[in-house]
């Protein structure tokens, strides 16, 4: 007699490895599904010393559905154990729901890699419009796109009652109180984010003047494109390297939002334009400074996400055109500086909960 079924949803993870914005989505997402109607959820723990193959078999016999998040950072090392439970998950008839975040804007290597679970999921839940064209356009897989459906992406990070302290928050404050301008950029700094091009605004705005201070609040992601070496070559050229920090890994939400409170308005030219994929953008938002950023590349983009759509078009977020001139970005900073734009604070519940409602339709 075969086991009971016990958890309706069985979710992958990398355990406390997991400390980049996907694995901390796949942590939030659990805790709001189970929370939506006390669904039962459970997690299976996949790195090089958890999840051997008779653990991940009796894991997936024990759900109905396997829950699998991409591009997970973690797991690099390991990214057959995730395949295996998709691929177990399949053959025990149990439904496999993918969450795919990103897609053209990984190297190919990365992308090549996936194409095992997009085969085997059933479904595949996208949070941009423009994702899911990439997927869709894709030689090689680019069938699968079929079975994607859209869900509205909340943010990882809340806001946090009190904020900490910390020697690069007094750096940003003594700058501020002396007169300069501090522009943030948060998030993992990789090339769709063209962070150079945030070296040529800053480099803008020091030739006319404004003393800029730019601040990267997160860290580069380790990879084959070598956008690291790339950027402080950059910031040598430029003569920027005493105008430029790279705070590195934050480690809480109250250190991040503290750096945060000392940012007058945060930058991101984006190659691809501001898709609904976007958890950073969401995340500087809270800080209640302006948000600049690339338009969408469609205007259907935010269609699906009417709460993103809201901090648009009440101003937290200032869309700079596609094409638009790194003089443009400058523009748009200054000019936002100047006028003050009062908009609705981020109800984060609220965000969660149609994010979790979206993806539990489909468990």
């Amino acid at each position: 007699m075969s086991k009971p079924v016990e958890y309706k949803a069985l979710f992958l993870g990398a355990g406390p490895q997991m400390q980049c914005g996907v694995g901390q989505f796949t942590h939030l997402l659990r805790e709001a599904v189970e929370q939506l109607d006390r669904t039962s959820c459970t997690v299976l723990t996949l790195t090089r010393s958890a999840g051997s193959l008779g653990e991940i078999w009796r894991a997936i016999g024990s759900a109905q559905t396997v829950v699998c998040n991409f591009p997970i950072v973690a797991w690099k090392r390991v990214i057959l154990r995730p395949f295996l439970a998709l691929a177990f998950a399949r053959l025990r008839g149990r439904r496999v729901v993918l969450i795919q975040h990103e897609w053209a804007s990984l190297h190919w290597l990365r992308r090549l890699t996936y194409l095992p679970a997009l085969l085997l999921a059933n479904t595949i839940v996208m949070f941009s419009p423009q994702v899911r064209r990439e997927l869709a356009s894709d030689p090689i897989i680019g069938r699968t796109a079929a079975k994607c459906v859209l869900a509205p992406l909340p943010p990882n990070i809340e806001a946090p009652s009190q904020t900490t302290d910390t020697p690069l928050r007094r750096r940003l404050k003594a700058a501020r109180q002396d007169g300069r301008m501090v522009i943030g950029h948060f998030g993992s700094i990789y090339p769709g984010k063209q962070p150079n091009t945030l070296l040529n605004v800053s480099a803008i705005l020091r030739d006319r003047g404004h003393r800029p201070l730019t601040v990267y609040i997160g860290s580069f992601i380790k990879a084959l494109d070598n956008v690291e070496a790339g950027f402080h070559s950059r910031l040598s050229e430029l003569g920027l390297s005493d105008d430029v920090i790279v705070s590195g890994y934050v480690d809480s939400s109250a250190e991040v939002f503290g750096l945060f409170d000392e940012v007058d308005a945060f930058c991101y030219p984006l190659e691809e334009g501001l898709t609904a994929r976007r958890a950073s953008i969401l995340t500087a938002v809270q800080a209640g400074r302006p948000v600049i950023v690339t338009g969408p590349s469609h205007a259907d983009e935010f269609d699906h996400h009417l709460r993103f759509k809201s901090l648009i078009e009440h101003g937290a977020i200032v869309l700079v055109p596609r094409g638009s001139s790194d003089d443009v970005y400058a523009d748009a900073i200054l000019n936002s500086l100047e006028r003050s734009a009062a908009y609705p604070p981020l109800d984060f519940p609220s965000w969660w909960y149609d994010a979790a409602s979206a993806i539990k339709a489909r468990l």
